[in-house]
C-alpha cells in the first residue's frame, strides 16, 4: 500500500495522483509559481510502474497534450521546454525514491543556519537549517539540505567535497535528514540522474530502495 504521506505529496505537488495506466497530462497552478528555491519548475512528472503524471501550468495543457500522450515520457522530454513556453530551460530525468524506514546509520552532522560561514553556494539556497559535517578545524566536508515542496513531501539533497568521498558521510547525512523529515510528519524523497551511480549507492545505503519509479522535469539552467 502506498504511504499516505507520499500519496498526499504527489497529489499536492503534481496536481493529481494516481491515474490509470499510461501518461496523463494534468494542470497545476504550482507549475506557474516559484518552487522551493524561488525559481520556476514549469513541468514535473513522476512515473510509477502503474501510471505517469505530467504536471504543467493550466494554460500549457493543450500544447503539451499535442505532443502525444501515447509516447513515453523520455521521448517527450526534449520537446517539453518549448511546449511550456520556456525553450531556454533544460530538462531532468532520473530515479524517484522515497523512504519510510531510513537505514539505522549513526548521525554524521549538525543542523546549522544556511547563512553560516564556510558553506558552499548550493547550501545557501535553503531557507531553513542545513545538515553539515566539518573537520576538526571547522572546514566544510559534506552537507545536506531539505527541499520542502509541500507539507507532505520533502526532497533531500546531499553533497560531499571530493577529498572525503567514499567515507560514508553522504549516506549517513541522508539517513539522518530522512529521520528529521519523518519526525516532521512528511515523507523524505530522493531524486538522482539515471547515470549517477554514486548517488544511487548513497540512496540504497541510506534506506531509499529503487522501486522502479522515475522523475522528469523542466528546470532553469
Amino acid at each position: 500500500m502506498l504511504d499516505r504521506r507520499l500519496f498526499l505529496h504527489l497529489a499536492t505537488w503534481l496536481g493529481q495522483w494516481p491515474a490509470g495506466p499510461g501518461l496523463h497530462v494534468v494542470r497545476s497552478h504550482r507549475r506557474a509559481r516559484p518552487a522551493w528555491d524561488g525559481r520556476l519548475r514549469p513541468a514535473l512528472a513522476v512515473a510509477s510502474p502503474d501510471c505517469a503524471i505530467l504536471s504543467v501550468p493550466p494554460d500549457r495543457v493543450p500544447a503539451v497534450r499535442a505532443l502525444g500522450s501515447a509516447r513515453p515520457l523520455d521521448e517527450l522530454l526534449p520537446a517539453l521546454p518549448a511546449a511550456v513556453g520556456l525553450p531556454e530551460f533544460t530538462t531532468h530525468a532520473g530515479r524517484f525514491r522515497w523512504s519510510t524506514a531510513p537505514a539505522p546509520l549513526p548521525d554524521a552532522g549538525e543542523w546549522i543556519p544556511p547563512t553560516a560561514p564556510g558553506l558552499p553556494p548550493w547550501l545557501r539556497l535553503f531557507d531553513r537549517e542545513v545538515l553539515v559535517v566539518r573537520d576538526a578545524d571547522g572546514r566544510y566536508l559534506a552537507g545536506a539540505g531539505i527541499k520542502r515542496h509541500d507539507a507532505y513531501g520533502h526532497e533531500l539533497a546531499v553533497g560531499t567535497v571530493p577529498g572525503v568521498r567514499g567515507r560514508g558521510l553522504a549516506r549517513r547525512l541522508v539517513a539522518q535528514a530522512a529521520r528529521r523529515v519523518l519526525d516532521e510528519g512528511a515523507v523524505p524523497t530522493y531524486l538522482h540522474n539515471f547515470d549517477n551511480h554514486a548517488s544511487a549507492r548513497v540512496a540504497e545505503a541510506a534506506g531509499f530502495p529503487d522501486r522502479g519509479w522515475t522523475s522528469y522535469g523542466v528546470f532553469p539552467r
